[in-house]
């Protein structure tokens, strides 16, 4: 049985950035629960050619790579900045290259990261559509995090944990539990 396989996309060119913190540390926490491959990508690992890109075909060997995987994956960790009430154009148009088929029925964990609490509604208002649109399989608990959930660059909320709890449950049966028995190194 091979392994499953999560990729973590988020949609800021920032390092650091609170966007990868966040779904960095959603990952830690599924990889203690389960079993799991995990490979993570942000848009300057997908590159310039990103930009002019009017089809898939148009982009470099590095963009290509990372779309292959996110097609390929098991499961999507998706997280984005917000930027002015919404995600960010390039992020959106990394997924306006993908051909909606390939991500029908792919589970997906929604995260945002924003300023403070006014753009919470971001994951639901903008994340969840897009990914329907997709007939991707959104899971039900989203995780939004604001500058207060965040010390030098890593999640530090209590606020967040029972959130947390909630997507870990939501995986169940998803995912292959860990061997308790088994140590790996991180």
């Amino acid at each position: 049985m091979s392994i499953p396989r999560l990729v973590s996309i988020t949609g800021s060119y920032n390092r650091p950035s609170k966007t990868q913190a966040l779904t960095g540390h959603i990952a830690s926490l599924i990889e203690a629960r389960h079993t799991v491959e995990i490979v993570s990508y942000d848009l300057n690992d997908v590159g310039p050619s990103l930009g002019p890109a009017l089809w898939r075909k148009d982009l470099d060997h590095q963009a290509r790579q990372v779309v292959a995987d996110i097609v390929s994956a098991d499961l999507l960790l998706v997280g984005s900045p917000t930027y002015k009430g919404s995600y960010p154009g390039l992020f959106k148009h990394l997924f306006d290259l993908i051909d909606p088929l390939e991500l029908r029925g792919k589970p997906v964990i929604l995260t945002a990261t924003g300023g403070g609490d006014r753009h919470a509604l971001v994951v639901e208002h903008q994340l969840r559509p897009l990914f329907g649109f997709f007939s991707a399989r959104s899971l039900p608990t989203a995780i939004y995090a604001s500058d207060v959930d965040f010390k030098d660059h890593r999640v530090a909320s209590p606020r967040l944990a029972a959130r947390f709890d909630d997507l870990l449950s939501d995986l169940s049966g998803l995912l292959p539990a860990r061997d308790k028995d088994i140590h790996h190194a991180a």
